[in-house]
């Protein structure tokens, strides 16, 4: 499974805390108005980047400022691809041509969802301990093999 992704998000971590020091410095932030005036906004769309992936949130308020709608898309989505093509990368390594899923091969089925950290129900199991299921399917999409754990 390919690292490079979590890498990158190790060093962007980095980066932030480098700019965190900066700002925390900044003299324009020492003051004590902080305050910006303005046309009063409805609607608004915002997008960061965050150690678990991009998050992008939608909102609109109306007149008495109460939210009307409200969109998020959070890393999870974000992530559903790669992680499951980091799965389907593992399990092909571990099977190495046999038709059977052996523990090895579930254990780094859970290391490679895991390093996505698809969410806070999953993150918090330990472990090994992580609810498991893996099927195995032939090109007929009849049942070869089931493991759960």
């Amino acid at each position: 499974m390919s690292m490079h992704t979590h890498w990158a998000r190790l060093i962007e971590v980095l980066h932030s805390a480098e700019m965190m020091k900066e700002l925390l410095n900044d003299s324009d932030l020492q003051n004590d108005n902080l305050e910006t005036k303005g046309n009063k906004v409805y609607e608004g769309v915002g997008m960061l980047e965050a150690p678990r992936g991009t998050l992008f949130h939608h909102y609109r308020i109306n007149d008495q400022d109460l939210i009307e709608m409200a969109n998020l898309i959070v890393s999870t989505t974000n992530n559903n691809t790669p992680m499951n093509k980091a799965v389907e990368m593992v399990a092909k390594e571990q099977m190495n041509g046999h038709a059977v899923i052996t523990e090895p091969m579930m254990n780094a089925v859970e290391v490679a969802i895991r390093a996505y950290d698809p969410c806070l129900s999953c993150a918090t199991h330990a472990l090994g301990k992580m609810p498991l299921e893996i099927s195995l399917y032939n090109r007929n999409n009849q049942l070869i093999d089931s493991k759960r754990k």
